[in-house]
């Protein structure tokens, strides 16, 4: 079971980054031939971008929404490290993702996927967490009180 931090604390990431959520969603559950290759595609995407911090990739949090969507909400230094690693026919997205495009053609939407991408600017996002193991971006980044200039989210909100 995670650590619990007591009291309130908030990421201790103040720079810019990019919040990338990527997910699947199961629209027939008779057709496992075309969803399962894509909820197995992930786990080698992530173990390979855990191991290589170089590579603009923070971390990230999984999320399952009802009983038929899968959600990753990965965190990335900057667009362009996401989109590198996206394109990069040597890593395992590219194979994944053609595969996925091949395969879709027939699956007669038995997967959906999507994806979001949101930039946010240095001073633009703010963080609480009260009695919370870390989580998210506090889990991604580390955390520090939420005291002194930190207390308040208007303050958290400003660049440093």
């Amino acid at each position: 079971m995670p650590m619990i931090l007591p009291g309130r604390h908030t990421a201790a990431h103040p720079d810019a980054l990019v919040v990338f959520l990527i997910g699947a969603r199961i629209n027939r559950f008779y057709r496992p031939q075309a969803w399962l290759p894509v909820v197995r595609a992930m786990p080698a995407m992530l173990k390979e971008l855990t191991a290589a911090p170089e590579s603009g990739f923070m971390g990230y949090q999984p999320f399952i929404a009802g009983l038929r969507t899968v959600m990753i909400v990965q965190y990335w230094r900057d667009f362009d490290s996401l989109e590198a690693y996206a394109r990069a026919t040597d890593k395992a997205h590219w194979p994944a993702w053609t595969a996925f495009n091949r395969a879709s053609r027939d699956n007669d939407g038995a997967v959906g996927i999507f994806h979001e991408t949101y930039a946010v600017a240095k001073g633009q996002s703010e963080t609480i967490y009260v009695d919370m193991p870390r989580f998210g971006l506090g889990m991604v980044a580390g955390t520090e009180p939420a005291t002194g200039s930190r207390a308040q989210a208007r303050d958290r909100m400003r660049a440093e």
